[in-house]
């Protein structure tokens, strides 16, 4: 199984459009220091399944008939944008897999063209895709949102696994539960900000998520969904993260 980190940023990216910040203004210099809307490509045996929808350009990324479907996380704008344009195409038929959400992303229920939205994952469901095993895990976030774990079928219990979780505060009782009975190689999550005084609506900063990695005890964390302002933090504390957990970018693949 590898795992591909293709989009590492929050929904602002980086650079942010007008920000003069020092990661801002890096990133711009060295475009290896962008940042990109949130989402990943697992592949596993046949099957390659992209992990949310962000990217603008994704009819130029994937030739028909090179995806085997799409694990949708939930539906905000910068994690499922680039269904809206994918939709249109002809001659075959996408699953998206994800919440159920009746607000989905603006009209893409209602004129879903080549997307099938008709299996929704229910919590804790799950599935077989090929020699790939996906469960919908529940996260605590401002839509139906589910991180997933990923699991190689077929090779009893020596596979990797790999729980991908964002956009979460924390991680809910019922989630950190059921992954506790799951040792983790490899945990990538929400961390869009520096340590907070209070905890962030929507998105873990720095101390929640490594409240969450101590929680798992993952044998390799990797931080995501990361904003401009965190970059730039880091920059200015590069001892801040402990053995084990790194910061992502975008293409990293494990």
């Amino acid at each position: 199984m590898r795992l591909t980190l293709l989009g590492t940023g929050d929904a602002r990216q980086v650079p942010v459009y007008g920000c003069s910040c020092v990661a801002c203004d890096r990133a711009r210099v060295y475009p290896q220091r962008r940042r990109g809307p949130c989402c990943a490509l697992v592949e596993c045996g046949g099957q390659r399944w992209l992990i949310d929808s962000g990217l603008s350009d994704l009819t130029e990324r994937f030739a028909p008939h090179s995806l085997s479907g799409i694990l949708q996380t939930h539906y905000h704008a910068d994690h499922a944008q680039g269904l809206l344009q994918l939709r249109w195409g002809q001659g075959l038929v996408i699953p998206v897999h994800g919440p159920a959400d009746p607000e989905g992303l603006a009209d893409l229920y209602k004129h879903p063209g080549i997307l099938d939205f008709s299996q929704p994952f229910a919590a804790f469901e799950r599935r077989q895709l090929g020699e790939l095993i996906v469960t919908a895990l529940p996260l605590t976030h401002s839509k139906p949102t589910f991180g997933y774990l990923l699991e190689e079928a077929g090779l009893e219990g020596q596979g990797r696994r790999i729980a991908y979780l964002t956009d979460t505060v924390g991680v809910p009782e019922e989630t950190a539960t059921f992954l506790a009975g799951k040792p983790l190689d490899v945990l990538a999550l929400d961390c869009s900000n520096a340590p907070q005084p209070q905890a962030p609506r929507n998105h873990n900063d720095l101390t929640r998520a490594l409240q969450v990695i101590e929680q798992l005890q993952p044998g390799e964390a990797l931080l995501t969904h990361i904003g401009h302002s965190f970059d730039a933090w880091l920059l200015d504390h590069p001892d801040s993260l402990p053995a084990g957990v790194s910061l992502a970018f975008d293409g990293l693949s494990i």
